[in-house]
């Protein structure tokens, strides 16, 4: 999602001004009258916003003012009867549930698919994500047979340094069992201030007992930009999981190591899914000239000015640029590869984007919650609106399905030119100046990934084996991953394996690289042999020539649908 984070004193000002502090802690006293605070949140969001945020709308008339005030005593009557009639008695949690995960949901999503309400859970957890930092032990865990199990640890991390490996099985965080608990409870219990001590409690294959590590929390950061390396000579590539807060320095910094001989760039936004505009703008920044457009938001007249956003300092680097894109490239990830294309910067390959064109902007509601309101319709430079249909489609149809989209080559679709005169779309999107397809997993390699057997395998070999980078997956070691499989009992025919070899070796690899020498490590395996990746490579040429102004005339023209 793209967000515009008011600073957080000021939005509680502003949204505040109908509900004074005191007035917070009164109405969360009692069940009903948290419904009616609920109730009149999620409706002043519909009704109220405008008129009270900043004082920039005057009030609305007393017949609107009339239809809330009744649309409010249906809900509270709605609420009232409920409560009192229902079968079972109404605890704390199955209030919470119907008002934080039902009623305001569900008023915000008629309004459009990316409003959201967030409680205190999801609202620290998005502020989190925002910083890019958190405070803890720094490892990726995930649940496996009811098991909760370590991922990796983060290079560095207090996690790391102890000697916590991939495979681990959490056992007990501070003597208590993490026996059905969820990877997200667990990980709450091994978060905590800077500097405080948890005990956590492993599982190990080839340990007799049980292994128990002290560690102290410590700042975590969080990485958007993941891998970051020379893939070819001269031709780095960069991939970005997001956009927070610390993004545009990432991105900085990988351009920085490549050195002043970059001949060519590769950036991978596939299911980047968005984040904070302004790390969106400055990414950009990084690439265009200083002055030129990256986004332009609308609001609903009279509600918040329209604003522009330009190139801040721009930037000198004539290296030819390919941006990898797919069907879950959304919203920040758009505005970085419609700026990039609108301006003749880069070669957009891959897939139509997700269309998210739709900005929130995030008001606390109280010191731990806050409303995600869709405030802003964004535009690329040449005016292009991204945002795709969402009328009258369910949220699943919008998220997974897609039918409703308008094809690639629909000439319903907004036809806008970039700086050179090359012909782009709107209104679904961004299209790819090369189609590059998806590639689909086939049986054996779902198989194998739902029983977690390069993970387990990895630790299997691990445990009486050590590699090095130089390390080959030979016919040995194949054989060895065979028989784990059937160990395992891991259905497979020897055609099956015989076919998905090449795809096999890269796996057994990556999971041994990024045990023994972490994730980064093991991901750039994966990167190099990826053949989406190696695909965007072959454009490079391409991208040269849009870079000088070489494109031919016929392929300015020519946009995915036709390739």
């Amino acid at each position: 999602m793209l967000y515009s984070v008011q600073p957080e004193e000021a939005a509680i000002t502003q949204v505040g001004r109908l509900f004074p502090p005191r007035f917070f802690h009164y109405i969360m006293a009692s069940h009903t009258r948290r419904a009616l605070f609920s109730a009149t949140i999620f409706l002043a969001a519909c009704g109220f916003t405008g008129s009270l945020i900043g004082g920039r709308v005057a009030a609305q008339s007393a017949t609107d003012e009339s239809t809330l005030r009744d649309s409010m005593k249906q809900f509270t009557d709605v609420y009232a009867l409920v409560e009192k009639n229902y079968a079972d008695k109404l605890n704390t949690d199955k209030v919470d549930k119907a008002i934080y995960d039902g009623a305001i949901p569900g008023m915000l999503h008629v309004l459009d698919p990316h409003s959201n309400f967030y409680d205190p859970k999801s609202y620290a957890q998005m502020r989190e994500d925002q910083r890019g930092k958190y405070y803890g032990v720094g490892m990726r865990i995930q649940p496996q047979n009811n098991k909760i199990v370590v991922v990796a640890p983060m290079e560095g991390t207090p996690a790391y340094r102890a000697g916590i490996h991939p495979g681990d099985v959490i056992l007990a965080v501070d003597g208590k069992s993490t026996e059905n608990m969820d990877s997200a409870a667990v990980a709450s219990l091994l978060k905590g201030p800077r500097g405080t001590h948890v005990a956590v409690t492993m599982g190990r294959e080839g340990s007799a007992k049980p292994l128990t590590f002290d560690l102290i929390r410590d700042e975590i950061p969080q990485y958007s930009v993941d891998v970051a390396f020379m893939i070819r000579p001269g031709i780095g590539y960069i991939h970005i999981t997001n956009f927070m807060e610390t993004t545009s320095h990432e991105v900085q910094g990988a351009l920085d190591k490549f050195g002043p001989n970059l001949q060519g760039l590769l950036i991978d936004l596939r299911a980047n899914p968005g984040g904070l505009l302004n790390e969106a703008v400055n990414v950009s920044d990084k690439f265009l000239q200083k002055g030129q457009i990256v986004v332009s938001q609308r609001a609903r007249k009279g509600v918040f000015p329209d604003q522009v956003y330009t190139a801040p300092t721009g930037s000198d680097a004539k290296y030819p640029i390919v941006v990898l894109v797919n069907r879950n490239t959304a919203s920040a990830a758009e505005i970085v590869s419609g700026a990039l294309q609108d301006h003749d910067r880069a070669l957009i390959v891959g897939e139509t984007t997700f269309g998210k064109g739709l900005v929130q902007t995030v008001f606390p509601i109280s010191e731990n919650s806050g409303l995600a309101l869709t405030t802003y319709h964004y535009y690329t430079p040449s005016g292009r609106l991204i945002q795709r249909n969402y009328n009258g489609v369910s949220l699943y149809d919008y998220y997974y399905v897609r039918a409703h989209a308008l094809p690639a080559n629909d000439t319903n679709k907004e036809v806008k030119l970039t700086d050179s005169g090359r012909t782009v779309f709107g209104g679904g999107g961004i299209t790819p100046d090369e189609k590059i397809p998806e590639v689909k997993t086939n049986h054996f390699e779902e198989v194998m990934l739902m029983h977690y057997a390069f993970f387990d395998f990895s630790k299997h070999y691990l445990a009486d084996h050590t590699v090095n980078k130089d390390l080959v997956v030979d016919d040995a070691m194949q054989q060895q991953f065979k028989d784990y499989l059937k160990s395992q009992k891991i259905e497979f025919t020897d055609k099956e394996f015989a076919d998905n070899l090449d795809w096999v070796r890269v796996r057994i690899k990556a999971e041994l690289f990024t045990s023994r020498f972490g994730e980064q490590v093991g991901s750039q395996v994966i990167t190099e042999w990826d053949p989406q990746v190696n695909k965007a490579l072959t454009f490079m040429p391409e991208a040269l020539a849009l870079e000088n102004h070489t494109l031919p005339t016929q392929q300015k023209t020519q946009t995915a649908s036709t390739k």
